[in-house]
């Protein structure tokens, strides 16, 4: 039971981050100029997209365990330099890699290996975001 309540409580602060980074990604896509971020400005729409139904699916997995899930949002960065706004985003993937990876682990000490795969797919596609950016910062 210990476990449980420690898996929603990691999951409902994946959730927070996870609203953050929608409306991070929303206001970058809108705000980001310059011909040479064209491309990325509509992939972070694509992110933010993505965003918003991974805390679609952590939210229903916090509900099944048994818990509430959060309306709390992470505090994330706004800025008016372009090359800056993707390293915000950047950031934010970073950390939530490390969220996913421990709330993994978590779910394993539980046994809910159903979860596992749901939380495995919405890692792959942060480690996804993640090499966007680094592609539109030219790393």
């Amino acid at each position: 039971m210990a476990e449980t309540k420690e898996l929603i409580k990691k999951l409902n602060k994946a959730l927070e981050w996870e609203y953050a980074a929608t409306i991070q990604y929303v206001q970058h896509a809108a705000t980001i100029t310059g011909a040479q971020y064209t491309a990325i400005a509509q992939e972070l729409v694509v992110h933010a997209n993505e965003e918003l139904a991974h805390a679609v699916s952590v939210s229903k997995m916090i509900v099944d365990l048994g818990g509430t899930a959060t309306v709390d949002l992470e505090k994330r960065a706004v800025s008016d330099d372009e090359k800056k706004m993707l390293e915000q985003d950047l950031e934010g993937e970073d950390i939530a890699i490390a969220l996913y990876k421990d709330i993994i682990k978590t779910a394993k000490d539980c046994g809910e290996f159903g979860k596992i795969y749901v939380l495995e797919g919405i890692l792959a596609q942060e480690e996804e975001h993640r090499r966007d950016l680094l592609t539109a910062l030219g790393r």
